[in-house]
C-alpha cells in the first residue's frame, strides 16, 4: 500500500459535509471485539500474534470493509507512516508503538478501519463526516455482523463483549462526535460546557481522544460507560447532547457577530493573513489559526474558502504528513518552513 496517494486529501471524516458541518465535523464508532481460545494481545505470546494477525486480517478483508480495502501490517512500518496513519485516525497511538504482529485494514475513502492486534483482538471503527451519529453506527452494527459470521467473538451472556479493559466490557462501543467550538472557548464557556457533558455521563477529549488536550478548539465528545447499556441507548445519549452544545455554540458565534464583530473580523483575518504569508509556522500555531478561519469561513467572514479546505489543513500540516508529501524526513525547523509554504499554496499566497 502507497501510503503516499494518501497524503495530499483527507479521508471520509473531514470531508466539511454532512448535517451540522459548521459544527460537527464527524462522528466516529469503534467497536472492541475478541475471540476466544486466545489471550488477551498482552498476554498473547509472539507466535500467537502471528497468528492472530494472518487469521483476522483474511477474515476482516473477506467481511467487505469498503472499496478497494487492503490490510497494512504494521510491524516493520516506519515511524513516520505510523504516525501519518494515527493522525488520519486509522490507528490509535498505542497501535502505532505496538510490539509483535500487527496491522490495519481500511478502505480507501477511510470511512473504515479495523485494527488488529490492538488492546484487544479487533478495534472495528466507522467514520462519518457532520452529525451523522445513527449513520455511523448502522454503518458499523452491519459490518461487525458480516466479521462476527466469520469469526466467533469472546461473549458472555451476563457481562457482554469480553475485552481487554474491563470499563469496555458489555457493549464494547465507544461513540464520538469531534466538534468545532471556538466561539465557547474565547468567550472561555468551554468548561460550563465539559462539566454539563461529565453530568450527562459522556466525556469530552481532544482531537486524539484519551489524554490529549483540544487543540484548534476542536473536542470530541463520547460514552465514558459500556457496561449496562445498549449501543442504541449510548447512541441515543450522545445524540440528544450534542444538539444542546450545538445551540450554545451558534448562540455566542450570534452574540460576538451582534457585539464584537470588528473584533472577530479582524482575529479572524488576522489569521488568514498571517497564513497567506508566514514562512515560518508551528503545528500549534497553525491549529489556532486555522480554527479562527474555520469559524471565519462558516460565519460567511471569509469567502472563496469552503470547511472542507480547512478542515484538510488541520491534518495535511501536521508533521507526519509533512514529510509524506515531501517525501523526506524532516528536522522540526524544516518542517516549520515546509507547512509555511504548503498553507500559502493551499490559500493563496498574498
Amino acid at each position: 500500500m502507497d501510503l503516499g496517494k494518501l497524503a495530499r486529501h483527507a479521508g471520509e471524516w473531514l470531508r466539511g459535509t454532512g448535517a451540522d458541518s459548521d459544527i460537527v465535523i464527524s462522528c466516529r464508532i469503534r467497536l472492541a471485539r475478541n475471540v476466544p481460545d486466545f489471550p488477551f494481545t498482552a498476554r498473547c505470546t509472539a507466535a500467537q500474534k502471528t497468528e492472530l494477525a494472518e487469521i483476522l486480517s483474511e477474515k476482516v478483508l473477506d467481511a467487505d470493509i469498503g472499496e478497494g480495502a487492503e490490510y497494512l501490517p504494521l510491524d516493520n512500518l516506519e515511524e513516520v507512516d505510523c504516525l501519518f496513519l494515527v493522525a488520519r485516525h486509522l490507528i490509535s497511538k498505542d497501535h502505532a508503538e505496538a510490539e509483535g504482529a500487527h496491522g490495519v485494514a481500511f478502505d480507501i475513502r477511510e470511512t473504515t478501519s479495523v485494527m488488529i492486534n490492538e488492546e484487544d483482538h479487533l478495534r472495528i471503527q466507522a467514520f462519518r463526516s457532520g452529525f451523522h451519529l445513527e449513520d455511523t453506527w448502522a454503518a458499523i452494527d452491519a459490518l461487525d455482523n458480516r466479521i462476527s459470521e466469520r469469526t466467533e467473538y469472546a461473549f458472555s451472556e451476563r457481562l457482554g463483549y469480553l475485552t481487554a479493559c474491563p470499563p469496555n466490557i458489555g457493549t464494547g462501543m465507544r461513540a464520538s462526535v469531534m466538534l468545532h467550538l471556538p466561539a465557547l472557548g474565547m468567550t472561555k464557556q468551554i468548561e460550563q460546557v465539559v462539566q454539563a457533558v461529565q453530568k450527562m455521563g459522556l466525556v469530552v477529549r481532544g482531537l486524539y481522544g484519551e489524554g490529549t488536550q483540544a487543540s484548534g478548539s476542536l473536542y470530541q465528545i463520547s460514552n465514558q460507560r459500556t457496561l449496562g447499556k445498549s449501543e442504541m441507548e449510548i447512541v441515543e445519549n450522545i445524540s440528544s447532547t450534542v444538539p444542546t452544545i450545538m445551540t450554545m455554540e451558534r448562540k455566542t458565534r450570534r452574540a460576538l457577530m451582534d457585539r464584537s464583530r470588528d473584533k472577530l473580523e479582524d482575529k479572524i483575518w488576522r489569521s488568514l493573513g498571517l497564513l497567506r504569508s508566514a514562512r515560518v509556522v508551528s503545528s500549534g500555531e497553525t491549529l489556532e489559526h486555522l480554527s479562527h478561519l474555520r469559524l471565519g469561513v462558516n460565519l460567511r467572514l471569509v469567502d472563496r474558502l469552503d470547511s472542507a479546505t480547512v478542515n484538510q489543513l488541520f491534518i495535511l500540516t501536521l508533521p507526519a504528513h509533512l514529510q509524506k508529501i515531501e517525501g523526506r524526513v524532516l528536522e522540526p525547523t524544516q518542517r516549520d518552513v515546509v507547512r509555511a509554504n504548503f498553507i500559502r499554496e493551499t490559500l493563496g499566497e498574498q
